[in-house]
């Protein structure tokens, strides 16, 4: 069936998040927030990101490619593997011809930028600040955490023609904590509609979907694989489980979204995007929290720690 058009209403957000958000976040798995960041704040966070893009150098870049997994193996080399602490750029795989070159300029050519912009990038970082005017701590606590810590942060480009199509998954997977805890904050900082393949959710998914499979290092030889989880595959709470098992099926919702939004995002939810053969981008920044206490996070995981630990909100 094709995704609906629609998406839920939800007011505008400063500094926290009201009942009937919690109540909407609670029961779909995703909440969409407008015009979260003001015009000045992504106007600061786009001049950074094309910065960033026009000024990396090709010199001693692997040309490494960023694989969603559905026509090809995931990503996993050093490159890759080693970025937790660092701002590292990761190509579109249909940016190269047959010979390995590219065919667009480098700017047009970077499916995502990761994965410490949330620590290394002023811009990027002062969304973080105590003195923000919006407050992902806030949020963060809104929905429940005690600790909440950022582990990872992208600037995802979608370049125009080439942007990947994103099959459904879920965030968990890949940022794994025992029990689950993951939540993405997804800001687009340009208009995503669904020309330019904005986000599609499976409401409710969250509480029917379980985490059967992890994102890991392998333990020998390198790289990275999927392994079947032996941990918890929902977070604790009421209502986590208690329906189905199997595969989820349903109706996606489209999330078409202006410049601005703030789109969370929970680990359990499955959520895809299309792939972008439109003559426009879809500049989004996103960042997740983890939960700092009472949860596992291991060495199995693909991003490790820097040594002074995962970002505290």
């Amino acid at each position: 069936m094709a995704p609906s058009r629609t998406s839920p209403d939800a007011p505008t957000v400063s500094y926290s998040l009201t009942k009937e958000q919690l109540a909407t976040f609670d029961r779909d798995g995703y909440l969409i927030v407008p015009d979260a960041l003001d015009p000045q704040t992504v106007s600061s966070l786009l001049k950074e990101t094309h910065s960033l893009l026009d000024n990396f150098s090709l010199d001693d870049h692997p040309m490494t490619k960023f694989s969603t997994g559905e026509g090809s193996e995931h990503v996993g080399d050093d490159y890759f593997l080693d970025s937790g602490d660092k701002v590292r750029f990761f190509f579109e795989e249909d940016a190269f011809n047959s010979t390995g070159a590219l065919t667009k300029p480098k700017s047009l050519a970077i499916n995502k930028i990761g994965h410490y912009l949330h620590a290394l990038s002023p811009p990027f970082a002062s969304l973080l600040l105590p003195s923000s005017r919006h407050s992902p701590s806030a949020i963060a606590r809104d929905l429940g955490f005690r600790d909440p810590r950022c582990l990872q942060s992208m600037v995802i480009c979608k370049q125009p023609e080439i942007g990947g199509a994103v099959p459904p998954h879920q965030d968990s997977t890949f940022l794994y904590t025992d029990p689950p805890s993951a939540v993405g904050f997804w800001y687009a900082l340009e208009d995503a509609t669904v020309e330019n393949g904005c986000l599609s959710f499976l409401p409710g998914s969250h509480k029917k979907a379980e985490i059967k499979k992890r994102f890991v290092r392998k333990r020998e030889g390198g790289g990275t694989e999927f392994v079947d989880n032996e941990g918890a595959r929902f977070p604790l709470g009421k209502g986590f489980g208690e329906i189905g098992g199997g595969d989820v099926e349903g109706e996606y919702k489209l999330g078409e979204v202006k410049a601005g939004t703030l789109v969370l995002i929970h680990g359990n939810l499955l959520h895809k995007s299309e792939k972008n053969v439109s003559k426009k981008g879809r500049i989004i920044y996103t960042f997740h929290v983890i939960e700092g206490k009472g949860v596992k996070y291991d060495e199995r995981n693909w991003l490790q720690p820097p040594k002074e630990g995962f970002t505290k909100l």
